[in-house]
């Protein structure tokens, strides 16, 4: 497999997305077209600043974003105790209207996230469609419970290296192995949102920069 290193990304046989920490991508045949609308679910016990980073830079980059509750209510408390409002329930969501879904990680969400059959439906659906299917932290070792890693390179939080089952891992800040996205933790969690942008918008380099410099982002391994 071609492999190339530019600007901390390190590159399989792929195109850059964009400057930011590690950033890894692997050849693919799979090719997103037109992709707009995105759903991110949420739990109770979900790692907030890994749910609501991803909706704070989707939104910026003028793409449609939907936060969904796995449970009969609106409210979810974060694994820090935030309390907050999403904007629908699963129930009521048409999941064939999204072309991406995005899992945060955080203790017990993650564990909640996977025991839930409807999101286990979801992911494997998606996956099989080749939507994307992005998941942070702890989140990856649901896709991996669920069959979705195997052959796939793929990273999260330290110490979840074993339950990517059949995943090739690395410790890369953030890795796109075709239509799965994997990513580190809170720490990475804004450039896990950028990668998402850019595979959403057809690699469109304008709408990443716009966005980073909304942020004043700053990739500090440049420096």
């Amino acid at each position: 497999m071609f492999r190339n290193r530019r600007n901390n990304v390190l590159l399989f046989g792929s195109r850059r997305l964009f400057s930011a920490k590690k950033i890894v991508l692997t050849q693919t045949k799979w090719r997103i077209n037109g992709m707009k609308k995105v759903g991110i679910f949420m739990a109770d016990g979900c790692e907030e600043i890994e749910g609501l980073t991803v909706v704070d830079i989707v939104r910026r980059a003028k793409l449609e974003m939907t936060t969904i509750s796995i449970t009969d209510k609106k409210e979810v408390t974060s694994s820090h105790n935030v309390t907050f409002l999403t904007d629908a329930l699963a129930s009521e969501v048409d999941f064939d209207g999204f072309d991406a879904i995005v899992l945060p990680g955080g203790m017990p969400g993650t564990l909640n996230l996977g025991a839930s059959d409807m999101v286990n439906k979801v992911i494997k659906k998606f996956a099989g469609e080749g939507k994307i299917v992005a998941a942070i932290c702890a989140a990856p070792s649901v896709l991996g419970a669920a069959g979705l890693l195997e052959g796939r390179h793929a990273t999260c939080h330290p110490g979840f290296e074993e339950k990517l089952t059949g995943a090739i891992t690395s410790e890369d800040a953030v890795v796109v192995d075709g239509n799965i996205i994997t990513s580190r933790g809170m720490g990475t969690a804004i450039d896990f949102g950028l990668a998402i942008v850019d595979c959403l918008t057809d690699f469109d380099e304008e709408v990443v920069e716009h966005v980073k410099k909304g942020i004043v982002y700053r990739n500090f391994e440049e420096v």
